[in-house]
């Protein structure tokens, strides 16, 4: 029942909710980590308008990878400690996916939190430092990197030539994803608006 006045492709919705428009010219990285998937896309900006230099990603790379990650290392534990291997018991597995989720996001703001779970009358508890997470997560975020250069090479343009650096998704909180994608480019990344909402605040103002 809704009229569909145009469609606008991510990147250039992020770069709109970002004001980017508003410069003449430019050159601009959008680096979208979400849930599910990867994506980083190059825009060149001129006179207001975005053209989509290139594009890569992987459809299989995001944050329910590290979810999947915390979740095996906790389900080890779980059967060392109890003696009982709960994998095959969906209610549990989703019980222990909203604890580790928790953490993960406790650890973009914190040093230090604790993954508590509760299932048939017993408990277990792990405390996670940022530097074993940081540690634990390096290939999962290390793998966002190899799109970033495929997609630099195609796009002609030099990582010098990059203006603004855009991070879209909740998974650029990662304090580690921001300092992958700072290194790489040598510039410090915008996050100023919220990953989660950013390309439909884009999408509203187009």
């Amino acid at each position: 029942g809704l009229e569909v006045l145009r469609i606008i492709n991510e990147p250039t919705a992020a770069s709109l909710a970002y004001g980017l428009q508003e410069k003449t010219q430019g050159t601009i990285a959008v680096y979208d980590f979400g849930g599910g998937t990867f994506d980083i896309s190059i825009l060149k900006l001129k006179h207001g308008i975005f053209e989509v230099l290139a594009t890569h990603g992987d459809t299989h790379l995001g944050g329910d990878d590290i979810d999947n990650l915390l979740i095996k290392i906790a389900l080890e534990d779980i059967r060392s400690e109890w003696g009982e291997d709960i994998s095959g018991k969906a209610d549990a597995v989703q019980l222990l996916r909203r604890s580790v989720i928790a953490a993960k996001e406790q650890l973009s703001f914190v040093p230090s939190v604790n993954i508590e779970f509760a299932y048939g009358g017993k408990t277990y508890q792990r405390a996670i430092t940022l530097d074993v997470f940081d540690r634990l997560i390096h290939p999962i975020v290390d793998r966002t990197l190899a799109s970033c250069r495929e997609c630099i090479a195609d796009s002609g343009v030099t990582v010098d030539q990059i203006d603004e650096v855009v991070l879209v998704g909740g998974s650029t909180r990662m304090p580690v994803v921001q300092e992958l994608v700072r290194k790489m480019t040598g510039k410090e990344p915008n996050k100023s608006v919220n990953p989660d909402e950013v390309v439909a605040i884009g999408a509203a103002i187009q």
